[in-house]
């Protein structure tokens, strides 16, 4: 395991830690609205505050971009953490939600790791060497036409401009396969298209946190990722669309007509 990930890997189990020590306990936890359908805990916080504990111990210079606690410092090394994706799901002990921690080299994304902490389940990727599922070797799914495709996405919840775009979007794709689930943690769905456990995933309005990990593990597990005008905007555009290659180009042929022109200019 190249160092790096190795590091990233001990700051998401000492995450995972703090989100497991409080799960039997919710109801008692301190909760804020930081905005609408948006929601931080002491856990979100306290995670978070271990997996930058640990990353800046191994590696001080480099940067940091969290969640919670914003971006810090300037380096060509930028650490890219979301301690707890799926905060609703936590709290209403719905059980799906994830730590998220990738590392981007000059803009590239070089390491990941998604962690569930509930099903001990630890997803890894560096590029170039492949991904991983608690050590073994994970791949897309071998599913290449729609109509036999299981898909996930997320719906708009913290603003609704896109609203309409994504109801348009899901309108045509639900016809077309096997079924669309929505399980409310993007980490989790991209680290599951990387596993085969699903075969396509799209969604919208995404911050770079919630899938900085995640796309990299499809793409080392042989899938494709992209923005939806075609390109590798996404973590920035914060739309993206990933899966299978055959599910990847016909998901991306059959969005774009509903995308707005100006989102790819």
């Amino acid at each position: 395991m190249h160092p790096m990930l190795n590091t990233a890997v001990k700051a998401a189990r000492r995450a995972g830690k703090v989100i497991m020590r409080y799960a039997s306990q919710i109801d008692r936890l301190t909760v804020e609205n930081k905005g609408r359908n948006d929601f931080v805990s002491q856990v979100d916080r306290e995670a978070e505050a271990e997996i930058i504990d640990v990353l800046k111990r191994a590696y001080p210079d480099h940067a940091i971009l969290a969640e919670e606690t914003g971006r810090q410092g300037k380096s060509e090394f930028l650490w890219i953490i979301d301690p707890l994706d799926g905060t609703t799901n936590y709290l209403h002990g719905y059980p799906q939600f994830a730590v998220s921690i990738g590392l981007h080299q000059q803009g590239r994304a070089m390491q990941a790791v998604v962690f569930d902490p509930l099903k001990n389940e630890l997803f890894t990727a560096s590029r170039g060497a492949g991904a991983q599922l608690n050590d073994r070797r994970m791949r897309v799914s071998g599913v290449n036409h729609m109509e036999a495709a299981l898909l996930a996405t997320g719906f708009p919840y913290k603003s609704m401009d896109n609203l309409e775009v994504w109801i348009s979007t899901f309108r045509t794709l639900l016809p077309r396969v096997s079924g669309v689930r929505r399980a409310g943690s993007a980490s989790l769905d991209l680290a599951h298209v990387a596993c085969g456990r699903l075969d396509g995933f799209w969604e919208f309005g995404l911050s770079p946190w919630d899938m900085a990990a995640g796309c990299l593990l499809i793409e080392e597990a042989g899938g494709l990722v992209g923005d939806f005008c075609g390109g590798q905007n996404f973590v920035d555009a914060g739309h993206v669309i990933g899966g299978t290659p055959k599910i990847y180009n016909e998901l991306l042929g059959l969005i774009q007509p509903h995308i707005p022109p100006d989102w790819c200019r």
